[in-house]
């Protein structure tokens, strides 16, 4: 058996299968393209989707992958299982090899065999072979084509044999290949009872679907005209068979990042269990944060955002347990890159992103357990004046769900106040959250109207050849129903055979207009893509009546398209002028242009301060004015990269992209339509800038006429201010402050002055004694707040020992203070403010010393305050 290192393995693969007419394609991303169905990537098929259920063609039959993969959150979860294994991860890659009706069972199990046997030299007597129980044409071949004995062979049902896209859609059973550990990992000699029984010693390295059924609704399994092979391997678990290692964190693909970690956290060998598995974690998720991040991912409390939260705290919680304090993820990223660098570039390209976001999200888990320890803590004092004995699993759900905080710290905390954790609770809780979120994320193939699968062809899109057209009418819609015949004031979605219409992709808005045939005229209110082939115009028959066969004169609203042109333009040059004010780790996160605005979401961590505002502005209109001529070019898209265009993270690209130039400054991969020129932009403005979530911010930019009316309008505001107040422009801002701080000194005066005459007798006041001490009850008005709470003060003062008790009416509105200052604490000023604060409609409370309380029943002020002295009184003889 050869020793590879795990660089050389995934380019042996890679290079194997294109020595047998494969076509060698990059991993995509870990956000699934143009995919709802799925949280992340998970599978090396995941790319060809489309391709396997026949609505997208390539031009190749064959191809292979090191697919980049991620199983955390949804329906693929491995998170919590992440360093006790030997094989779980969050982060993997998968080596695959794919037939789109080309080769099958045949050619899949001989390359297959040859890889493993030859390639790698692994023995054939550590591999066994698993088939469908059904699938008798499989086990001939392996048994006679590629000589694996009967006895290695095993035939199992279709929850481990058996494989399908949906509930509905390509299927097919599966053969896969186990690798033998040795009695090393397990002392069962016999191999079908550890297969089954999932033993650690008989691995599954590779598995090898036959997609030959297409599912009907009622389970009919009909043979697909094409069957196709869609194959996976683990490169974690192949590394180990190559490598003679038992657990997949014994590779080099973990090996080269535990040692720089161990060696951040001051850790030496050998290491303990507890260790052990706090490295490992922490390597694994080192690897998935990396990645995700580098896709586009960005921390947050929701979808993708909140599972890469989650596997950053998890990380930063077992760096705390190894005994590391403060920020240390962001230094250990250097490592990775070394390691994974070569074979995956963006890694390098995105380092310092990967770094500033995590050490940003460092930071912020420091001070979520600085916010979560005190409602805890709070928690703990009710539950055990409560008497309980255990914090009950909605509390643990609420703490860690919301505010992240950890488990097993909150554990070691409660275990401190003698109180224990309801983990059987929690975890219900835990269940149920995670079905809902499987729900969500389960796989299955997208509701496309069949109409548009049977149609035959595609639009062809001429929407950058200007704003009219001529096409045929192929299919009308009617409420999901096909008609052959529109009549008038239906909606309905019409599809042509070509249309200069702009159907709604890559954030810019689809185009609106009309079609028109003779006199019949069909208004177009929007225009979307089906199937990535069908522009599809949805509208309203304004007059007369259209058939499908109808040829049609198709006309954009040419105003409309040209705003979204100059917003279009704009957003590429915003884009830009950021990433130059802000950092390199700056990217678009979301976009919505149309003919009204620019409205694009960009990753950055604090709000713009006006000057950056104002210079990204100013940055967009030098480059508006230097009247750049754009650059529209067609290339392969890994040409494009390696020239510099950036791509849209999470949008689906074809090996032929455009690329949008706009002089020195800016290059972008997009389908879009764009002015000639920058001049013809007219002018920019920034409106708003705001956050979005976490991590996200938002701008809304309007360009043209727009932006020119905006200039109009706060020039007009800045003239009426001048004139009014006879005040210069520059004078303006300065008066304005002058003017705050005087409205400030004057209104500090005027609560003086409340504070003073009430202090001097002005409303109604009395001193009781109660006991061994004074209770002093006044009455005012329009004394509130801050003034308030000084005149109480004030009050105490006088008395210096005893009871405060105040009513103020303000507009009608009642408020409410009490202030004590005795030593037995038999009078507490929340529980008597809140008794009063019922007498005038509101409620209220506070600590034992002073309290305050509103209502709306200002007139009930002296009630108040009568109960209030009562309850002293009663307190006292009681």
């Amino acid at each position: 058996m050869r020793s590879l290192s795990s660089e050389q393995l995934r380019e042996s693969f890679l290079a194997f299968f294109e020595d047998h007419d494969h076509k060698r394609v990059p991993s995509s991303g870990l956000i699934p393209a143009n995919d709802p169905t799925l949280l992340f990537a998970n599978a090396g098929m995941n790319q060809f989707k489309d391709v396997f259920l026949g609505r997208e063609q390539r031009a190749y039959r064959r191809a292979c992958t090191s697919q980049k993969c991620v199983r955390a959150g949804g329906k693929h979860n491995d998170l919590d299982n992440v360093g006790y294994t030997a094989r779980h991860h969050t982060f993997f890659e998968m080596l695959g090899n794919f037939s789109f009706g080309d080769y099958f069972k045949e050619e899949a199990i001989k390359l297959a065999w040859a890889f493993l046997t030859e390639t790698l030299g692994i023995p054939k007597e550590r591999l066994y072979v698993t088939v469908f129980e059904d699938d008798d044409e499989a086990e001939n071949i392996w048994h006679q084509q590629e000589r694996v004995p009967k006895d290695r062979i095993f035939r199992f049902g279709a929850k481990d044999n058996f494989w399908a896209m949906g509930d509905t859609g390509p299927c097919g059973p599966c053969s896969e290949i186990f690798f033998d550990f040795g009695p090393e990992a397990s002392d069962e000699e016999d191999a079908y009872t550890g297969i089954a029984n999932g033993l650690d010693r008989y691995m599954e390295i590779w598995n090898l679907v036959f997609m030959q059924f297409d599912r009907q609704p009622d389970g009919t399994l009909n043979p697909l005209p094409k069957p196709s092979v869609d194959t996976g391997m683990g490169l974690e678990r192949v590394c180990a068979a190559v490598q003679g290692v038992l657990t997949n964190y014994d590779t080099d693909l973990f090996t080269d990042l535990i040692e720089p970690i161990a060696a951040r956290l001051e850790l030496h060998k050998p290491f303990s269990r507890s260790q052990t598995v706090g490295l490992r974690v922490i390597a694994d998720h080192l690897r998935a944060i990396s990645f995700l991040i580098a896709d586009g991912v960005v921390p947050s409390n929701e979808g993708r955002g909140y599972v890469l939260r989650r596997i950053m705290r998890r990380a930063m919680r077992f760096g705390k347990q190894l005994g590391t304090d403060g920020p240390f993820l962001h230094e250990l990223v250097a490592s990775l890159v070394t390691k994974m660098g070569s074979a995956y570039p963006e890694l390098i390209k995105e380092q310092p992103q990967i770094e500033t976001l995590a050490l940003v999200e460092e930071r912020q888990f420091e001070s979520t357990l600085n916010r979560g320890l005190p409602i805890l803590e709070k928690y703990l004092e009710q539950l055990k004046a409560a008497g309980q004995s255990h914090i009950p699993g909605q509390v643990m759900f609420f703490l860690y769900g919301t505010h992240g905080f950890p488990i097993d710290l909150m554990e070691d905390i409660a275990r401190d106040a003698d109180l224990s954790l309801d983990h059987d609770d929690f975890r219900q809780l835990m269940e149920a959250d995670a079905k809902a979120s499987a729900a969500d994320a389960d796989f299955k193939a997208d509701t496309v109207n069949p109409a548009y699968e049977k149609l035959q062809g595609q639009t062809r899109q001429t929407c950058h050849d200007g704003t009219e057209g001529s096409g045929v009418i192929r299919l009308i819609l009617v409420d999901d129903e096909t008609v052959t015949e529109l009549k008038e004031h239906v909606l309905a979605q019409v599809v042509l055979d070509q249309t200069p219409f702009y159907a709604e992709s890559g954030g810019q808005i689809g185009d609106r207009g009309f079609l028109k045939v003779g006199d019949s005229e069909f208004g177009v209110e929007h225009t979307t893509k089906v199937l990535d082939r069908w522009v599809v115009h949805h509208g309203i028959l304004n007059s007369g009546s259209i058939r499908v066969g109808d040829s049609v004169q198709a006309l954009v609203d040419a105003e409309n398209r040209a705003n979204i042109m100059k917003n279009h333009t704009a957003t590429h040059l915003l884009h830009r002028a950021l990433r130059d004010e802000l950092g390199q780790h700056v990217r678009q996160a979301g976009s919505l242009v149309d003919g009204d605005k620019t409205r694009f979401d960009f990753t950055h961590f604090a709000p713009m301060s006006a000057e950056q505002i104002e210079r990204v502005e100013l940055a967009v209109n030098r480059e508006i004015l230097a009247n750049h001529v754009l650059s529209i070019a067609h290339m392969n898209i890994n040409d494009a990269k390696q020239a510099g265009a950036m791509a849209l993270f999470g949008e689906k690209y074809a090996e032929e992209v455009r690329v949008i130039g706009i002089g020195d400054y800016s290059m972008e991969l997009c389908g879009g339509t764009h002015v000639p020129s920058t001049g013809s932009i007219g002018s920019f403005k920034i409106i708003s800038e705001r956050g979005l979530a976490s991590g996200i911010r938002r701008i809304l930019g309007i360009t043209g006429v727009a932006a020119f009316e905006r200039f109009q309008h706060s020039e007009a505001i800045l003239q009426e201010v001048s004139d009014r107040f006879a005040l210069g422009r520059e004078q303006i801002v300065e008066s304005l402050a002058r003017w705050q701080a005087d409205k400030k000194a004057l209104e500090k005066q005027i609560e003086s002055l409340k504070i003073q005459a009430a202090k001097g007798g002005s409303g109604s006041e009395a001193i009781h004694e109660v006991g061994d001490f004074r209770v002093l009850v006044k009455a005012v008005e329009q004394v509130a707040g801050g003034a308030l709470r000084q005149l109480a003060d004030e009050l105490m003062a006088r008395i210096q020992r005893g009871v405060v008790l105040i009513g103020s009416k303000n507009d009608g509105q009642a408020q409410l203070i009490a202030k004590v200052k005795l030593e037995d604490g038999i009078i507490h000023a929340g529980q008597l403010v809140k008794a009063m604060a019922e007498v005038v409609g509101g409620s209220g409370g506070g600590r034992p010393d002073m309290a305050m309380a509103g209502g709306k029943q200002g007139e009930k002020i002296d009630d108040a305050l009568t109960l209030g002295l009562s309850q002293i009184r009663a307190l006292i003889r009681a």
